[in-house]
């Protein structure tokens, strides 16, 4: 079985770390660079380094960030936010990203993960997919409707740093996304990001199952037994958290340890 990984997420905007409660209320958590650097002294597998209002503001990804931030750490690293184009690509991986990750403008035109996909591999080409539980009555055709311990619900997409909704289901959306050549998912649950109550697992899993694609997982931790959760019933393949690394509830070799005992596959270093 392959190690599960454990992956600090730092969110970006105005060139410093920031982390809200469900996307809005952001507080300044520190320097990317330095956090990028702490995380991987504490055993981080990667890092997820996303600009958060790029895509909202329509500007292109705070390279000379990404580059000093990426000059810091060996670990692989994976960058988001304003990527519009195979351009935008090569010039994030040109500044020492391993992987982009694309939302926005994987929604508003599909073909680029296609093509990106071609051009630079699948391996490198990450689906970020902001998602939102509508709960429902009924069970419309068009939607994944699963069952979960606050009724029936399915999930819709957002775009624009979860400002603006789209309509389309996130199940659906993963499975084309698979099929136009994404060699991972980067689901984050807006109804659990900063929460601290844990993760969205019928979520995870639902992607999880509907792909086989890896699956990170991010939204919602706030202990140690919320990422054993989201690793084994949830299915994820990485767990994804900010607040509990940024603020020093625990540290990333703190996770690992736990998890190594709870029998979870964890590289330790």
């Amino acid at each position: 079985m392959l190690a599960k990984r454990i992956i600090p997420c730092l969110d970006v905007k105005d060139r410093k770390v920031v982390k809200g409660v469900q996307f809005v209320n952001l507080k300044i958590e520190g320097d990317p660079a330095k956090l990028a650097a702490i995380y991987e002294e504490q055993g981080a597998d990667e890092l997820v380094f996303l600009d958060i209002t790029a895509s909202y503001e329509k500007r292109g990804t705070i390279l000379d960030v990404v580059k000093r931030t990426s000059d810091m750490v060996s670990i692989p690293f994976t960058v988001g936010g304003g990527i519009r184009n195979n351009l935008d690509i090569r010039d994030v991986l040109s500044s020492g990203a391993d992987k982009v990750s694309i939302n926005t403008a994987a929604v508003r035109e599909p073909t680029l993960v296609k093509r990106a996909a071609e051009i630079f591999g699948s391996q490198c080409i990450v689906v970020a997919i902001d998602a939102k539980r509508v709960y429902v009555e009924g069970a419309p055709p068009d939607k994944t409707i699963v069952n979960t311990a606050k009724g029936r619900c399915w999930w819709e997409v957002y775009v624009e740093g979860g400002r603006a909704p789209t309509g389309m289901d996130a199940v659906a959306w993963a499975k084309t996304v698979k099929e136009l050549g994404a060699g991972e998912l980067l689901p984050t649950s807006m109804d659990c990001d900063g929460m601290q109550k844990g993760y969205d697992i019928p979520l995870t899993r639902s992607l999880s199952e509907a792909t086989n694609l890896p699956v990170i997982a991010s939204g919602g931790a706030g202990n140690l037994e919320h990422l054993y959760e989201v690793l084994t019933a949830g299915k994820a393949d990485a767990a994804l958290a900010a607040s509990i690394f940024h603020r020093s509830q625990y540290s990333v070799g703190e996770v690992k340890k736990y998890l190594v005992k709870k029998g979870v596959p964890i590289r330790l270093t």
